[in-house]
């Protein structure tokens, strides 16, 4: 009996969760199945993968072949890294970028009046202002025009 480690349909009409289940390739996908390993849930965000990697290691040292989708799934459980017998590194999520080049040229053409007010209600925000002077003169020892516009511009709708 060839045995195959692939993705069983559950859910609602247009809301699918999978099963991992260990299954006889012969029988249909929804079909009979041996045993279920784990659970997939790709409408969430972030995606939940729940596998018993014991079970799914022992299934694959007794020769099952998993689809290509679970053989992904597995790679992110840690299960096919413990098979292959590799030392298991977590994938992680790439951080989101954040736009500080706009903050900073935001907050260097404020007046110093509404900066003391923001460090007196933020703590943490004290060291990154300390930090902007030193960045801007190493990036741009004189500044340029544009700059000087954009601060005479931003001064003006303040005073108005």
């Amino acid at each position: 009996m060839a045995v195959r480690l692939r993705l069983m349909r559950m859910g609602k009409k247009k809301q699918p969760t999978y099963r991992v289940v260990a299954a006889d390739s012969r029988s249909p996908r929804n079909g009979r199945f041996i045993e279920i390993i784990g659970t997939y849930q790709p409408r969430l965000e972030p995606s939940v993968v729940k596998i018993d990697n014991e079970r799914a290691v022992h299934w694959l040292q007794e020769g099952a072949q998993p689809s290509e989708t679970v053989e992904k799934l597995l790679k992110i459980s840690g299960a096919w890294a413990e098979f292959k017998g590799e030392t298991f590194v977590p994938p992680t999520a790439p951080a989101p970028k954040q736009k500080t080049s706009s903050k900073k040229s935001e907050s260097s053409s404020t007046p110093a009046v509404a900066d003391d007010a923001s460090d007196a209600g933020n703590e943490e925000a004290a060291p990154e202002e300390i930090n902007e002077p030193e960045e801007s003169v190493t990036e741009n020892d004189a500044p340029s025009n544009d700059e000087d516009a954009s601060a005479s511009e931003s001064q003006d709708e303040e005073q108005s």
